[in-house]
């Protein structure tokens, strides 16, 4: 029998934060002080700032990851950062895949295999984005687009360790509109059926799967509780300490 996934509260701080925006690193690592969260906590703030954002959670439970990878470690890629780069920085993990990068820069399932495959490599943890449209749903597509996407950017050698999911269906994204508790569970215990039979019971039934899309604290608990959902990936609500508190407080 499989345990159960740890839960991991993620905050993706997209293109925002510089370096005053560590005052909200300090106020969440107060925050979480003495509290008994049964979750992990990470912020992954813009590439700029991750060694910076590393020494100020240094002695605190949260951990700091990064927003996106090259496919390649190194080489003539002007702009680009590496999974090699990324954690010579301080990052212990690297979302990949997300819908944003999939609309703005068409990035495909094969790429986001190559860059989860290229985290890995270098010991980071990937968390894999995937999410339908407002079209998709509307067309009834949502689970098959799900295991489309899940099967294409999931790499060989996927686990517990090195391996996050992260559902955000595209048109939650920043709406304020959310699934239902119902259609999340939907989606999750899909994902979940979907990477047991591709990995097993045993590796499948222990790879944490996150739901993204609108999460704030007013809605946090209901939607942490939901069958098959193992956390959350937070957008706008994780750039101030209070609303991001108050996400993980759904696992105090």
């Amino acid at each position: 029998m499989a345990n159960s996934p740890r839960p991991l509260v993620a905050g993706n701080w997209k293109m925002n934060g510089v370096n005053a925006s560590l005052d909200e690193i300090y106020k969440l690592a107060d925050k979480l002080k003495g509290g008994a969260y049964d979750c992990n906590v990470m912020i992954c703030p813009p590439a700029t700032i991750i060694r910076a954002a590393k020494k100020a959670a240094d002695g605190s439970r949260i951990e700091i990851g990064a927003q996106d990878c090259h496919t390649q470690q190194s080489g003539a890629h002007t702009g680009d950062l590496s999974a090699a780069i990324l954690k010579d920085a301080g990052a212990s993990a690297v979302i990949v895949g997300h819908s944003e990068r999939r609309a703005d820069h068409g990035e495909t399932d094969e790429l986001v295999k190559q860059k989860a495959a290229a985290a890995h490599s270098q010991g980071l943890v990937a968390i894999i984005c995937v999410g339908e449209t407002l079209e998709q749903r509307k067309a009834g597509e949502t689970l098959e687009v799900i295991s489309g996407q899940v099967a294409g950017s999931m790499p060989e050698g996927c686990n517990a360790q090195n391996t996050v999911i992260a559902y955000e269906p595209v048109w939650a994204i920043g709406s304020g509109l959310t699934p239902t508790v119902e259609e999340v569970a939907e989606v999750h215990t899909h994902i979940r059926k979907d990477i047991t039979s591709a990995l097993g019971d045993a590796i499948g039934g222990e790879i944490a799967l996150l739901y993204g899309g609108s999460v704030k604290p007013t809605n946090a608990e209901e939607l942490m509780a939901a069958a098959n959902v193992n956390g959350a990936l937070v957008g706008g609500a994780s750039l101030k300490a209070d609303d991001f508190f108050g996400i993980i407080q759904a696992y105090e």
